[in-house]
């Protein structure tokens, strides 16, 4: 009798464990989802400019800050870069597209769920204002996940873009 009372007291206790460990990993949404980061541009490459400020920096902060958050949700978070350089080879020849070629290898390596990359263009004539997103429509759930971000930006960032299909992104296989 002791023993079937300690079975079923280990086997209440084992269920309210596991109800415990699900409620708890319930609240960790990205749990499982790894997501690549891409700052733009960096180290000779500054991106786009105004007076001292350049594009590689503040995209650099933001992907920084955001792998902050995307951790605290659960989300394994890779970064192509993590300070002001650029992945190209010493040897290259042509370093801009060297370095695009790393980033994009490092992306389709890495079995990532998401790729991010972020860029703060900047147009002198300022027809163009707002923040945009770029998405490849190679998977449908790409043009989705584009939408989503530019309704926000739409909303909380008062942009009057829409998201665009930039198939030139070719270089990604599964993104």
């Amino acid at each position: 009798m002791k023993y079937k009372l300690s079975m079923l007291i280990i086997f209440i206790l084992s269920i309210i464990s596991i109800n415990k460990v699900y409620a708890y990993f319930c609240d960790i949404p990205l749990l499982g989802k790894i997501i690549y980061l891409d700052a733009g541009h960096g180290g000779r490459d500054p991106g786009a400019k105004y007076n001292d400020i350049a594009e590689k920096d503040l995209t650099l902060e933001i992907v920084k800050k955001l792998k902050k958050e995307l951790e605290g949700l659960g989300a394994t978070v890779l970064l192509t870069r993590d300070g002001d350089y650029d992945l190209s080879s010493k040897e290259s020849s042509n370093k801009k597209r060297n370095d695009l070629l790393k980033r994009v290898n490092s992306i389709n390596n890495s079995k990532c769920d998401i790729y991010l990359s972020i860029h703060l263009n900047a147009e002198e004539t300022g027809v163009w204002r707002g923040a945009q997103v770029f998405y490849n429509d190679k998977l449908q759930q790409n043009e989705v996940i584009a939408n989503t971000i530019q309704k926000y930006f739409i909303k909380n960032l008062n942009s009057s873009r829409k998201e665009k299909v930039n198939n030139d992104l070719y270089l990604l296989k599964r993104i």
